[in-house]
């Protein structure tokens, strides 16, 4: 009873004293004043008292300018308090002060309902503080102090059905490095959002009282309750779960993988994969990446990877957005790409977003770790064959950083141990080293600077030494004009070099080499304009350089060799994009993009000119075509559509599908099986048309167990055109026209991938099926440019089936067993089936092309991990890991070779490893 009396009371005076307050006017100047000064003005000129905690005064720091000639007090109040996170309230010649909140001058509907007890607000006037008044709070929004919450903006009177966008930065408690991939999501919303790389995040949050849930695998959750009446920031810090080990390895977030619109994408928590036992104990991200469906090799120890069907050249490997072009060392073995200094790696497979383009198949986009801005720290490791040693260390604290990354082998002890002279006798070594500075200018830019060298050398006889290397450097500044809109800008250079040095001691030594060197520069942009409509845009070109191979005799007085140097090659290729992520309802989200590219070849140049209606030989040449410094000898282009949706069924299940359209103007020349560093790049001219494709996809997400276990179906059908494949018996090797050895044919490929991902628990890993077709078709009006009489057959890297079962056992908090099991179909082969004589002579008769199969590959690797004890202050923390790569002992076989001996054909096979190889790991942390 007490209290609805009280409340009428309140009411009617409120009304009273509320409708008499604006009748009062005043007049008034401020001339640069700050808001002490103005209330103090504002009691003496009109009379007011007003009432508030002086803190409040003392954070703004406004500077209030202006005159008013008989203005109501309301109106002159509006614009004193406009710039800061103020209200007030007037009531019988009282001005009550609040911060961010209102004082209603009406009671809420619900206001006799059964509520928590209420909140008393303090103000404080000039030094006397005492109860004013009684804020009560709205019994759904729990009974939450205002201690507890963080107020974004100001309450404004007839904006409560709004909705505000909500930006800030996740960052680690203890190394102040930025998370990336963590989630915020709004409790009893249907909201959420990831973090990009930069641990940077923006989401659309409704008006008042809502809890925001921070949640990332590796980290404790925290939850932040937030009353929103404006746009704002809101950063937080999160501290590590010390005391859980790395279980998911690949992470696709909550829920991501069922309720975003891209569909075959996958990415790699490089801090898991320590568990997974590989060749020689060393992480690979490449190989763990093999693991996933989709995306396979042609052999063991092989360099490249062939993603749903496509080649190896079809791959755009970017590391902090810049290309990097061969991504093995020795041999395909090790990763060309430190993991000790990676932070994470996304993996495009189908739904590629339209900021990407260059390649047909998929986009591996590699991020390096930022360094620790607060205090030294570092991380190593010492296995059987390699080292890797990784330090950060502040340069500015809080604000700049330094990571720098080294890595190197010591493997020659191996190959001198063995048995065969001629391998003893060989030498093979690699290092690779990598520096990246991350400097936080203020809280609205921040820049990044990468740079990166590899360098291979291995010789297997006595009298060639092949070296191979990659360089580049990455520069990126990162703005953000406000919580709705962000651009980066970045600029790329990369180089990739081989060389062969011979030198038998004799008058034909030689030095043969090759180079490729792009530059390019790029702009990317993001604006939120609501919660339906987020836009991606961007421009970007880059320059190539090619020195397509040049061979110089040591000896040129006395060598039987002729120097050759071919003809550099030149090109520009540009392209815009524009993408909308479209929430058209809660269940129906759409992302539509649109990519147009466009390619230029440049001279100088001379290109010849072919007989049309002919095949492209040297006997069908009619002449040929000068072309001048920058000239463009041949452009090429084209719209890339990337339309990708997701329709939610549930919470945890849903149907994608996307369509993707792509263009690839760069190629790689190559007559092996699998890549190999001495393979050389040849750009689109004349005579050899960019390679395109179309890919439609779909699949079905289904999470259980609150989402512990990820499900996934896809399927894919790609069609593509003008893919390179080669004449019989085609010579590459410095080839002023390589036209003329090469074919331009038809592609297909399609295929079903599923995959079970298990996040948490004692037991957890993923296990992968694939059933895919890839085939290719070059058919002609010419023989000498068919093959198999015009019809499709298997590409080289045409595996039907592949099982791959990726799983670690946890005993305790340190112990865990983990595993690794691969089966694959054989990979195509033709092999001689008879011989013929022709003139007197006999030859060999060959099946079609790549009809057989070697036999099928199968591997199991088995690991045991050690962790040192989860101590906090401690020095250090240590990792074992001590591992059997193929335990079966399986004899998989590489290739397969033919020799006649007495008229007869034998095959014989080659492998790389045939026994089970033990290793031991040890990582530590510091």
């Amino acid at each position: 009873m007490r209290k609805i009396i009280l409340a009428l009371f309140l009411l009617a005076f409120h009304t009273v004293s509320f409708s008499q307050e604006k009748k009062n006017n005043i007049s008034i100047e401020f001339k640069n004043a700050d808001l002490k000064t103005a209330i103090e003005s504002l009691e003496k000129i009109a009379g007011y008292r007003f009432y508030f905690d002086e803190n409040w005064i003392k954070s703004e720091t406004v500077v209030i300018n202006g005159t008013y000639t008989d203005t109501s007090i309301d109106e002159v109040l509006s614009a004193v308090f406009e710039k800061t996170n103020l209200n007030y309230f007037i009531t019988n010649k009282k001005i009550i002060l609040t911060k961010n909140t209102i004082i209603h001058s009406s009671l809420p509907d619900n206001y006799f309902e059964t509520v928590p007890p209420a909140q008393t607000v303090v103000a404080e006037n000039k030094g006397t503080t005492k109860p004013l008044f009684h804020q009560q709070l709205d019994a759904k929004k729990q009974n939450t102090t205002s201690n507890g919450i963080t107020y974004i903006g100001k309450e404004k009177k007839g904006e409560e059905l709004k909705s505000y966008t909500l930006s800030g930065n996740i960052k680690n408690e203890k190394t102040k490095k930025p998370l990336s991939n963590v989630t915020i999501k709004v409790r009893d919303k249907n909201i959420s959002t990831t973090t990009d790389e930069q641990g940077y995040y923006k989401i659309e949050v409704p008006y008042g009282l809502n809890y925001i849930e921070i949640e990332s695998i590796n980290h404790r959750k925290d939850t932040q309750p937030i009353m929103v009446y404006d746009d704002g920031k809101l950063d937080v810090t999160l501290y590590e779960s010390i005391n859980e080990l790395d279980e998911v390895v690949i992470n696709k977030n909550a829920n991501r993988n069922v309720k975003t619109a891209v569909a075959g994408v996958s990415s790699i928590d490089v801090e898991g994969i320590k568990n997974i036992p590989l060749v020689l104990g060393e992480r690979d991200i490449f190989r763990v990446a093999t693991t996933l469906p989709g995306i396979k090799t042609t052999g063991e120890g092989s360099a490249g990877f062939n993603v749903r069907g496509g080649k190896d050249d079809q791959n755009l490997i970017l590391l902090d957005n810049a290309v990097l072009y061969n991504t093995s060392h020795f041999l395909g073995f090790f990763s060309a790409v430190n993991p000790y200094t990676t932070s994470k790696v996304d993996i495009y497979k189908g739904s590629i977003p339209a900021r990407f383009g260059g390649r047909l198949s998929s986009v591996f986009d590699i991020t390096t770790k930022n360094g620790n801005p607060e205090k030294f720290s570092g991380e190593g490791g010492i296995g059987s064959v390699t080292s890797n040693l990784s330090i950060s260390t502040p340069i500015i604290k809080n604000k700049a950083s330094l990571l720098v990354g080294i890595r190197g082998t010591y493997s020659e002890w191996i190959l001198k141990r063995l048995k065969d002279e001629s391998l003893k006798n060989s030498e093979a070594s690699f290092f690779d080293g990598i520096l990246k500075y991350n400097h936080k200018i203020s809280t609205n830019n921040n820049i990044e600077t990468t740079l990166y060298y590899s360098k291979d050398r291995f010789s297997i006889s006595s009298d060639s030494v092949y070296k191979y290397s990659n360089a580049l450097v990455s520069l990126k500044w990162n703005h953000t004009f406000n919580a709705k809109s962000k651009a980066d800008l970045i600029f790329t250079n990369s180089e990739y070099k081989f060389n062969i040095d011979y030198d038998n001691g004799g008058i034909n030594s030689f030095d043969y080499g090759y180079k490729l060197n792009e530059t390019q520069g790029i702009l990317n942009g993001n604006y939120t304009l609501n919660k339906k409509h987020a836009f991606n845009y961007g421009i970007s070109s880059k320059l190539y350089n090619v020195d397509p191979g040049y061979l110089h005799p040591k000896k040129p007085e006395d060598a039987t060799l002729i120097s050759v140097n071919l003809d550099g090659e030149k090109a520009l290729e540009s392209a815009v994009y524009f993408a909308d992520n479209y929430n058209i309802t809660e269940k129906l989200l759409i992302t539509l993009g649109l990519r147009y590219s466009s390619y230029s070849a440049l001279g100088e140049a001379t290109e010849r000119i072919y007989q049309s209606n002919a095949p492209i030989n040297d006997n069908t040449v009619i002449g040929s075509q000068y072309y001048k410094k920058n000239e463009a000898i041949k452009t090429y282009g084209g719209f890339e559509p990337r339309i990708a949706a997701r329709y939610l069924f549930t919470d945890d299940f849903s149907v994608k599908a996307s369509y993707d359209k792509t263009y690839q103007y760069i190629h790689l020349l190559t007559s092996n099986t699998t890549q190999s560093p001495t393979d050389a790049w040849k750009l689109s001219d004349l005579n050899i048309a960019p390679q395109k494709a179309q890919q439609f996809s779909l699949g079905f997400y289904k999470n259980l167990d609150d989402d512990k276990v990820e499900l996934s179906l896809e399927g894919y059908y790609k069609k593509s055109n003008n893919l390179l494949d080669y004449k019989v018996g085609a010579e590459l090797l410095l080839n002023k026209n390589p036209e003329t050895q090469l074919l331009q044919g038809e592609g297909k490929a399609y295929g079903v991938e599923l995959l079970i991902k298990k996040n948490t628990g004692n037991l957890n890993g993923w296990l992968g099926y694939t059933y895919a077709r890839t085939f290719i078709k070059s058919d002609s009006q010419f023989a000498e440019e068919k093959v198999n009489n015009g019809h499709y057959f298997p590409t080289n890297f045409d595996k039907p089936h592949e099982v791959s079962a990726v799983l670690n056992y946890k005993f305790t908090k340190r112990y865990s067993l983990s595993s690794n099991f691969v089966y694959q179909s054989g990979r195509p082969i033709t092999y001689p089936i008879g011989s013929y004589v022709y003139n007197g002579l006999e030859y060999t008769l060959y099946s079609d092309r790549n009809k057989f199969r070697i036999p099928d590959y199968y591997r199991l690797d088995v690991g045991f991990n050690i962790e040192g004890n989860h101590k906090i202050k401690k020095l250090s923390h240590s990792f074992w890991n001590i591992s059997i790569y193929n335990v079966l002992g399986r004899n998989n076989p590489y290739s397969i070779f033919f020799v006649t001996t007495n008229g007869e054909i034998k095959a014989y096979k080659t492998s790389i490893f045939s026994v089970p190889i033990p290793t031991i790991t040890y990582n530590v942390k510091f």
